[in-house]
């Protein structure tokens, strides 16, 4: 039983060390019920070990960690059978059919027969696969195999939907077709953990979100809400030769609440666009490119480590 409703994950303290290396460095975090919660970073940030200790996957060093209103230490195997993971690599029998790789796995949660039977057909249903189900896993379209994964994920009915990168390597169709599943999975109060190199995926999908570096936890909020404290609403994109770049950040310094050095690039958080757009046409730099698009998570990402999410 879940002590407290509204929270299916609570880490206090959470640290994971592998010998001397830190891998998850003393966080505290919340996952609410029915929302999608994503994990940011840079490979070797320490999100994929956190998401492997709220597995059970992966013992935790020290602090305390509750999922579903268990201790991980002590309940691994209740917190295991309540839970719906979708690994990065897709794992699916290819030597079996659709069907089939959800009426076996279902026998794992002893779900067995007809109630087998009745709650993959409705996965497949929902996943539009139902024309697919006698054909080869190994047959099936990279996004089809995506949604097989994910269907079989739910095949336990699970408390909470554990997704690693869970559109890693698919074209943007295929894509957009995963993301509108789990907006409708979402829609029925599943609870969602997922981390993500993509960052359109973390702004369209999360309802919170935390970026990750060096095992730290750099922020936490709603994808608007960092945007809002970090960028502002909008970004001035200049290209400009390296040297020109301090003495304009000197004329326009009164004008922008930031900026962002990214080589040959220049990227003002202006406090109003207009005004500073006219202080750019009297300065006497060579501004070779100026784009004036909405902040992004991409602009926070850049702010808050110094550096791109595939770095």
């Amino acid at each position: 039983m879940v002590s407290n409703k509204s929270m299916v994950v609570e880490a206090t303290k959470l640290t994971k060390k592998y010998g001397n290396f830190m891998a998850v460095d003393n966080i505290n975090f919340d996952i609410r019920a029915g929302e999608c919660f994503g994990f940011l970073g840079p490979n070797g940030a320490g999100k994929t070990t956190t998401v492997k200790m709220i597995q059970c996957f992966s013992p935790l060093t020290s602090g305390t960690l509750n999922v579903l209103g268990m201790n991980v230490q002590h309940e691994e195997r209740k917190i295991k059978s309540r839970l719906g993971v979708v690994p990065q690599e897709d794992n699916l029998d290819p030597e079996l059919t659709v069907m089939q790789n959800l009426i076996i796995y279902a026998a794992y949660f002893d779900f067995k027969g007809i109630k087998a039977q009745r709650k993959a057909k409705e996965l497949l249903d929902f996943f539009e696969l139902g024309e697919k189900r006698d054909a080869l896993a190994s047959n099936l379209s990279g996004g089809m195999k995506r949604r097989l994964t994910i269907a079989r994920a739910l095949i336990n009915n699970p408390a909470l939907l554990v997704l690693d990168e869970p559109t890693n390597g698919l074209d943007p169709r295929a894509r957009h077709m995963v993301w509108q599943k789990l907006r409708e999975l979402k829609n029925r109060n599943i609870t969602l953990v997922l981390t993500t190199h993509y960052l359109e995926e973390a702004h369209r999908l999360c309802d919170r979100l935390l970026i990750m570096a060096g095992g730290k936890i750099l922020d936490l909020g709603t994808p608007k809400e960092m945007v809002n404290k970090h960028i502002g609403d909008e970004v001035l994109e200049l290209n400009i030769p390296p040297e020109q770049m301090s003495p304009l950040l000197e004329k326009v310094r009164k004008h922008i609440h930031g900026s962002l050095n990214l080589g040959t690039s220049l990227c003002l958080s202006p406090k109003d666009s207009k005004t500073l757009m006219t202080v750019l046409q009297e300065t006497p730099f060579d501004l070779q490119y100026q784009l004036l698009r909405p902040a992004n998570l991409e602009d926070v990402f850049f702010k808050l480590t110094g550096r791109g999410l595939e770095q």
